[in-house]
């Protein structure tokens, strides 16, 4: 017999989003979306323990400073993400320091213009993109489900990956292709992960945003547009206007909660509209 919609209980009038008592792995948590998600999650009461880049003087100055305001509740740690022993000994000692590790958010990333700090050339950029946005997500994805599978938990684990828009979800021509398919690789990953674990409490899905209000996306599009060619873009962009990181660290948030468990496996478009009309940025001239 089949349950009519009367069986089931209303939805609350409001989610709740409490993450007491869980810990967070935020890879890339300095600044833009990562750093925004730092903070959605801290103020939900989670735990977090955040990475920032291995050997950059001025991260790491940040974030023991960030560490430094709540010990209590905030660790810092380095990471090479080009390095699968760094990956293992900087996921080990979050774990160390907490004592469990139940959310990761994977969203540490290079974009056409940041990738410049790690190759001097065409071909080396696009190495270093692969390296970087794919393999490495790929290494910490896979570290932290091993552990997670060793470990397991009443709740569900959350794994919480980042694609975009620009190859997890459209492509858009003029842009740099080896972004595109980093991209484009971490969404492939998301859904084979949640193939494999779709019969355990680990819950994956990939987050696709859109033009989003960061340095990485200011330096890879905007900074090179006059003013008024940059104002005209902006307001060419869905809602003519650009996202904010805290409104991608608020579906993060929702994602790391009890609620996300039947979005197993989802590809999420947050670009507010850029996914399913991609024209408006693929038609410019570059």
């Amino acid at each position: 017999m089949s349950l009519g919609a009367d069986f089931f209980p209303p939805p609350s009038k409001q989610l709740d989003f409490n993450l007491e008592g869980r810990v967070a792995y935020v890879t890339g948590g300095v600044g833009g979306i990562g750093r925004a998600c730092v903070d959605a999650l801290l103020t939900h009461g989670a735990r977090v323990a955040f990475t920032f880049l291995q050997g950059h003087d001025r991260e790491a100055d940040e974030a023991r400073l960030l560490e430094a305001g709540r010990p209590d509740t905030l660790s810092a740690h380095p990471l090479e993400m080009r390095s699968l022993a760094s990956i293992r000994e900087c996921l080990a000692d979050a774990h160390g320091r907490w004592g469990k590790l139940d959310i990761l958010v994977n969203s540490a990333a290079v974009g056409s213009a940041t990738v410049a700090a790690f190759a001097d050339d065409e071909a080396g950029k696009d190495t270093e993109m692969f390296l970087i946005n794919a393999d490495g997500a790929l290494k910490v994805a896979q570290t932290f489900i091993e552990m997670a599978r060793s470990n397991l938990a009443e709740y569900a684990r959350k794994v919480i990956n980042f694609s975009s828009v620009g190859g997890g979800l459209q492509a858009f021509p003029g842009f740099r292709l080896s972004d595109g398919m980093s991209k484009a690789a971490v969404a492939f990953m998301t859904r084979q992960l949640a193939a494999e674990t779709v019969n355990t409490n680990i819950d994956i899905f990939a987050v696709c945003p859109g033009a989003t209000n960061t340095r990485m996306f200011q330096k890879s599009t905007l900074d090179s547009m006059a003013p008024d060619e940059r104002d005209s873009f902006i307001r060419s962009l869905p809602k003519g206007r650009l996202i904010e990181p805290k409104e991608i660290a608020g579906i993060v948030l929702f994602l790391a909660s009890a609620h996300s468990t039947p979005m197993h496996g989802a590809i999420i478009d947050a670009s507010m509209g850029l996914g399913v009309r991609p024209g408006l940025i693929s038609e410019r001239s570059h």
